[in-house]
């Protein structure tokens, strides 16, 4: 894509933008150098990216990429044998411990919701976490190498601090001593040159011996080495000399750590830009409230409610364009500053955003096309130093276009024909228009002049458009009006100004008559549009009441399904509080009766009794069951193959087959268990047509009076060890129904609670977690409640 373009739409702006949302340099610099892909593959792949991250930003934020840097030429210096410096391996350090958490974090999202391509990257950061402890064993975060880094240095850093601190003892000793206190400009002890010394006065120095290393401005003080103490500065040199022979070793070898991981270091960098770049793109995304547009190569171009992205959202009116169907060029028409320049910008600008991976500021389900290129003469480009006119430089842009062009090209024209003599103007560019037409590229042109009016409404494949202007405030409205074109207002602009009505009349017996028709043509388009548009705002309002009547009725007649059912549940209740009263007063005067016959002797049949007792159960009214999807399918017999739920684990699966009466065995994912039939729910009968796949399961029996253990102690594990077992620890808790656990892990450096907690976080079945209270662990111990 020709960069002259690019400027002219503006398309480096949007760039910007989109580079403030970066974080690291890596990914700044791919921002910069983003430049539209004429590929549609390509460019699929790059929205899809774009998608992935802003879902990914939407639910979780922006990765965390913080202490990454560009260490790319520090890397290449370690492989070529250079040695890094302490600040340059702290870099590396932090850069592979900020790509590895980069990496864990989007393995994480992937879990739950699929970024392929954004999983795909992330897999390719290799795992440097042999390096960074190397790094961070010997070098602490102020970049200074530590005493550990090795035993020499240990020993040679003890003899250092050990010489300091016999020095100070002597030279302390010394200045308390009225002999030579006197002779001091103050009583302290200084460094200069990394040795130590006294301040004396100049006047003394003739009675004070040792080495003289400085002076102060003034000259009234000089900076002396005691002749006692100039041995033991000496050897505190050859120490410092020794430091720094074996901190070189230990920076020689950390430098030779990271050149044997060079090549994979500089592609964990190019990955973690590559990563940043598509979730500043994202960022953008949400910040202009943009869209995925759907992509072709077809040449189709349709825009919903398309918004220029450098324009304030406040402000900017948005546009409908569509082009590629049933017309391939749109020309414009519409008095200067009605719009018609940033309309064929914010064509040009979106579709480049859109074939560079860019999310655009449109409604949903907008189409755009990728062209293998974008032309356009926008703007007045007069021309001193060439000797060109405004005209001469439109019509040399116009023929370098006119030969570069290709049928899949789109061809945007500012004022074609423009900065000459109207007659020959407009002639030259129905010409122009024609040629481009009959080349069958996509083309959107805008100009003055009215006979193009006539033109475009004439031939077939172009259509007329034009940018609103309100005559009664004598102001446009930046709409655009696809299918009309746009008047020249003159007249109407002129009498509102108060232009006297005879200079009018004559200008309107200027006028061709056949341009007048054509004036009388457009301003009853214009007035059947109003029309319809007052109509349909109509429309939309008696749906929207109709809408709300409609969602008022249904909560009516809910509420009077709701309080029917109650008052029939009220009643039903009331009843059966009858007959359980009836039946305990029938079932005494039986037991009356049978105590009589017994007393009397009569003979009352036992049979007859029971046959009674019998007569008034069946005289008992049935409840009505409610009808429920629930109980509906529960009626049905469950059988082997059918789809079902299990209440007590809100889980879908299959039964494999019937182990008796209540029970049966179902396959739940790769396991299978026992389960009551009481907790299945049945979902859709088994379809014999569908040939059963058979694969390899792990048998699961559950069972009440399992032994499930309520607490787990992970003191001394590494928190890898740790996850899985509390990975474990959690399925076994829930499959036993247990509704509350305790993991204990110790309060140490936190790191095994933060590791641990933060998976508790993300886990299915943890419904809350807090710290231990007083007399359970206090923050040695995690307390998880499940689901």
């Amino acid at each position: 894509m020709d960069d002259k373009i690019l400027q002219k739409l503006e398309y480096r702006k949007v760039l910007n933008k989109c580079s403030g949302y970066t974080q690291t340099s890596m990914g700044k610099q791919m921002v910069e150098e983003l430049k539209p892909v004429t590929n549609i593959e390509a460019v699929i792949q790059l929205l899809k990216a774009t998608d992935e991250a802003y879902t990914v930003d939407r639910l979780k934020g922006t990765p965390p990429f913080g202490g990454i840097t560009n260490i790319s030429d520090a890397v290449k210096r370690a492989q070529l044998g250079g040695t890094l410096n302490p600040h340059e391996l702290l870099a590396v350090s932090n850069t592979t411990y900020g790509s590895r958490r980069i990496k864990r974090f989007i393995t994480n999202i992937h879990e739950d919701e699929e970024v392929n391509i954004l999983n795909a990257l992330s897999e390719g950061i290799s795992e440097q976490k042999v390096l960074e402890d190397a790094i961070k064993l010997c070098i602490d975060d102020s970049a200074e190498v530590m005493d550990s880094a090795s035993s020499e240095l240990a020993q040679v850093r003890r003899e250092l601090r050990s010489g300091e601190i016999r020095i100070r003892e002597k030279l302390d000793s010394m200045i308390r001593s009225s002999s030579v206190s006197k002779m001091l400009q103050d009583q302290l002890v200084t460094i200069r040159g990394d040795r130590f010394v006294i301040p004396v006065k100049a006047e003394y120095r003739s009675h004070f011996g040792g080495i003289v290393h400085d002076q102060s401005g003034s000259g009234a003080t000089l900076f002396i080495e005691p002749e006692v103490i100039v041995a033991m500065n000496n050897k505190l040199k050859e120490l410092h000399m020794r430091e720094e022979r074996e901190i070189e070793v230990i920076l020689q070898k950390l430098t030779a750590l990271v050149g044997d991981q060079a090549d994979l270091l500089i592609i964990d960098i190019d990955l973690v830009g590559q990563l940043d770049f598509i979730f500043a793109k994202a960022r953008l995304a949400h910040v202009m409230k943009a869209t995925m547009p759907t992509m072709n190569d077809r040449g189709y171009l349709k825009l919903r409610k398309g918004r220029h992205p450098l324009i304030p959202m406040d402000q900017v009116v948005p546009i409908d364009v569509e082009l590629g169907n049933s017309h391939t060029s749109i020309i414009v028409t519409g008095p200067n500053t009605g719009g018609k320049t940033v309309t064929l910008k914010t064509i040009g600008l979106l579709s480049l955003m859109a074939m560079s991976g860019l999310f655009v500021p449109t409604e949903e389900e907008s189409q755009l096309c990728v062209f293998d290129a974008i032309f356009a003469d926008i703007g007045d480009e007069q021309s001193i130093e060439q000797n060109l006119s405004t005209f001469s430089s439109h019509m040399t842009n116009i023929i370098r276009i006119l030969k570069q062009m290709t049928p899949k090209s789109l061809i945007l024209l500012d004022e074609v024909g423009a900065g000459t003599d109207p007659a020959e103007g407009s002639a030259l560019a129905i010409s122009i228009l024609e040629h481009i037409h009959r080349y069958n590229c996509r083309m959107v042109a805008t100009t003055h002049y009215s006979e193009l009016k006539a033109y475009a409404y004439e031939r077939k494949g172009i259509i007329n458009a034009s940018m609103e202007f309100d005559v009664t405030t004598l102001s446009p409205t930046y709409r655009l009006l696809v299918g009309v074109p746009g008047r020249s207002n003159a007249f109407a602009i002129g009498e509102r100004l108060g232009l006297p009505q005879n200079i009018l009349d004559y200008a309107r017996g200027e006028v061709k008559e056949e341009d007048m028709r054509v004036e009388h043509m457009i301003a009853s388009l214009e007035e059947n549009r109003h029309r319809a548009e007052d109509e349909r705002v109509e429309a939309e309002k008696l749906r929207m009441e109709m809408e709300v009547l409609r969602s008022t009725h249904q909560r009516e007649l809910a509420k009077l399904e709701q309080s029917r059912d109650k008052l029939l549940e009220k009643a039903e209740i009331n009843a059966q509080e009858i007959i359980d009263k009836a039946r305990l007063e029938a079932e005494r005067i039986i037991s009356e009766l049978r105590e009589l016959a017994m007393a009397e002797g009569a003979s009352v049949k036992e049979h007859k009794l029971i046959a009674a007792r019998k007569q008034l159960d069946d005289a008992e009214p049935k409840q009505r069951k409610k009808s429920t999807a629930k109980n509906q399918i529960k009626v049905r017999t469950i059988e082997a193959g059918d789809e079902v739920r299990v209440y007590s684990l809100n889980q879908k699966g299959h039964v494999v087959e019937l182990t008796g009466n209540k029970e049966a065995l179902v396959q739940l994912g790769i396991m299978k268990m026992k389960v009551s039939l009481d907790d299945l729910e049945l979902l859709s009968a088994n379809k014999s047509d569908k040939p059963q796949i058979k694969k390899q399961v792990t048998m699961v029996k559950r069972t009440r009076d399992e032994n499930v253990r309520t607490e787990l102690d992970l003191r001394g594990d590494n928190l890898e060890e740790a996850l899985m077992e509390v990975d474990r620890f959690i399925d076994e808790a829930f499959l036993g129904n247990l509704g509350q656990v305790y993991i204990i892990h110790g309060k140490g450096t936190g790191i095994l609670r933060s590791g641990i907690q933060e998976y508790l976080r993300k886990h299915k079945h943890v419904k809350n977690y807090r710290l231990g209270n007083y007399g359970e662990g206090g923050n040695g111990v995690t307390v998880a409640e499940l689901h």
